[in-house]
């Protein structure tokens, strides 16, 4: 049995270890796409198949930067665990308040918070922004993790494409899942016109 000086240092040391989150640097995305890599080549999250390199990697976290959309990095004791953005949902401009989100954790670390932490903090900074909508599309109907994790942060399930994908010897489908950032759709964006007001 804990006494009570132990419980209290057992919490202390726990403290010191928490999950930090914070806007990933150029120094993290080796890191970053070592996380990605795995997933890519042993997972079905990513439809990837072949892990990107490195200054592709650099070259998508700047994309995610200029468009004004977060790129996070969880860290604890200095090492990354984790990492999550959003992007344009789709790249026509009728689609332009409507965002994605991706979220990748470090082998072996999955169940531990991370994912968590990451999403919260992106949900966070999006709901800041000019954006409405977020959508999840998880690789596997199977990954109930994933799933999971979103539905607990408010996402809903709205759809499943069947054997849209082909990966390490199985069809695979896709999960559609989503979420309404700030008034959602329940009033027109700031910078929608009058004129655009007048269309709806």
């Amino acid at each position: 049995m804990k006494t009570k000086a132990k419980r209290k240092a057992g919490t202390m040391a726990k403290a010191k270890t928490e999950v930090t989150v914070e806007d990933a640097t150029e120094t993290d995305i080796e890191a970053v796409r070592e996380i990605y890599t795995h997933h890519v080549l042993n997972g079905l999250a990513s439809f990837e198949e072949e892990p990107p390199g490195l200054d592709e990697m650099r070259a998508r976290r700047a994309e995610v930067s200029r468009q004004g959309l977060p790129y996070l990095i969880a860290k604890r004791e200095g090492r990354v665990l984790g990492y999550a953005h959003a992007s344009p949902y789709r790249a026509r401009s009728a689609y332009r308040f409507s965002i994605e989100n991706s979220v990748y954790v470090r082998d072996g670390m999955a169940g531990s918070g991370i994912g968590g932490a990451l999403l919260d903090a992106l949900l966070a900074r999006c709901e800041k922004g000019p954006w409405r909508q977020m959508v999840a599309i998880i690789g596997d109907s199977g990954n109930e993790g994933s799933i999971a994790l979103h539905r607990s942060r408010g996402f809903h399930k709205v759809g499943t494409l069947r054997a849209v994908g082909f990966k390490r010897g199985r069809w695979v489908d896709t999960v559609f899942m989503q979420r309404e950032l700030g008034a959602g759709s329940a009033t027109l964006p700031p910078s929608a016109t009058s004129a655009e007001a007048q269309a709806s």
